[in-house]
Parts: structure tokens; sequence; C-alpha cells
């Protein structure tokens, strides 16, 4: 049975991308594409694949569908495998994204058993859900279930002593630096033993 936080915290974290559906690849755009980026004519590319220019000039057209020898023959003129004639150019990709969460700035969310601090909320379409935690809880009779949800889940202890519960493993007493990578689906619950509120960082998968 997932909590309401946890229930909470993932559907913020999918809330906040977008879902992109990828287009099927045009080849004749991609090969004149291949051609253009070195500077080739329509010609000098028909040269070096070995094919007519008026063959070269359908197939970028789309007019008409290309023979597996012809795309062999188009592959070994560009100098790529044939697997890279139908690999998207990777120009619009992130290659660089970054969030940064001050001490203390996080989005807070408290209930009964935690209170968590979301980290990185500003970034869109994460992989990860990563968030601060407090455990209030000293004991499992103050949880209303197990924890599931899907993906895999990483816990780190930053203070205190905290006890994991897990549905299939025996509790484990985790003290500063201890951690734990484990499946979200396996019901899991955590307790402070400490005489004060343990803090852990929580990273969980949004696969």
């Amino acid at each position: 049975m997932r909590t309401k936080e946890q229930t909470s915290l993932i559907r913020i974290a999918r809330n906040s991308g977008e879902h992109t559906e990828v287009e099927p690849l045009d080849l004749g755009v991609r090969v004149r594409e291949l051609r253009k980026a070195r500077n080739w004519t329509l010609e000098q590319a028909a040269n070096q694949a070995g094919l007519a220019r008026s063959t070269l000039s359908k197939i970028e057209n789309g007019q008409m569908s290309p023979t597996y020898d012809a795309l062999k023959k188009l592959a070994i003129g560009l100098e790529i495998s044939v697997p890279q004639l139908f690999t998207p150019p990777q120009r619009e990709q992130v290659i660089g994204r970054m969030a940064v969460t001050r001490m203390g700035q996080g989005t807070s969310h408290a209930t009964t058993t935690y209170e968590h601090e979301l980290l990185a909320e500003t970034l869109t379409k994460k992989q990860m859900l990563p968030y601060r935690a407090r455990v209030r809880a000293r004991s499992m009779d103050e949880f209303d279930g197990w924890v599931r949800h899907d993906g895999e889940e990483f816990l780190y202890v930053l203070t205190g002593v905290v006890r994991l519960y897990t549905e299939f493993y025996e509790p484990v007493e985790m003290r500063r630096g201890d951690s734990a990578y484990y499946d979200g689906s396996m019901g899991h619950n955590v307790v402070s033993v400490s005489e004060e509120d343990a803090m852990i960082l929580w990273v969980t998968s949004l696969t």
C-alpha cells in the first residue's frame, strides 16, 4: 500500500515533465542532411556512393524506397554504418541541465511520519526524484501499511540512526554514511531509532 506522501511526491515529479513522442525518421531528409553536412553536391554524393544522380535525388525526395544494396552503397559512400542512416541527429538533445537547491530551500511536504524536502524541483523531465527527509516515525505502527511505488530507490543516512524495514528482509539498522538500494515495489518503511529525528537522502527513479 503506497502512503499518501509517497504518492504525492511521485505525482509532483511526474507532472513536472512533459510527454514527448518520437517522430518516425524520414530517410530522405536524413540522407540529405548527411550529404550537406559534408558539403557535397548531389552529384558528388552519388559518385561517392556509386549511385546514379537521379537515384539519389529520388531517395532524398522520398520518391523511391532504396534497396538494401543501395543503402549499403550510401553508407559506404558517407563513411557510416547502415544503422547510422536510420539514427536521427542529436542536435536537439539536451546535453547540459542543472538545478541547484540551497540548504533549506527545497519544497517541503510534511506528514506525521516524514518531513520531505523535494530537491531540484525546477528541473523538468527528470529520471530521478531526489529529496531529503526528516524521519519522524519511531515505530512501524505509525504507518498506514507499506510504502510501495514503481521504480527503484536509493537511501543514504545523513544524520542519526534509522531502521529500514522491508517486506522480504530482516530490519536493518543504519547510521550516518550507510546506504541501501532496493526495489520500490517491495514494501518498505523507515523509522528513526536515535534520540533525535534522523535525516536521510532518498532518490527514487521515475521509470
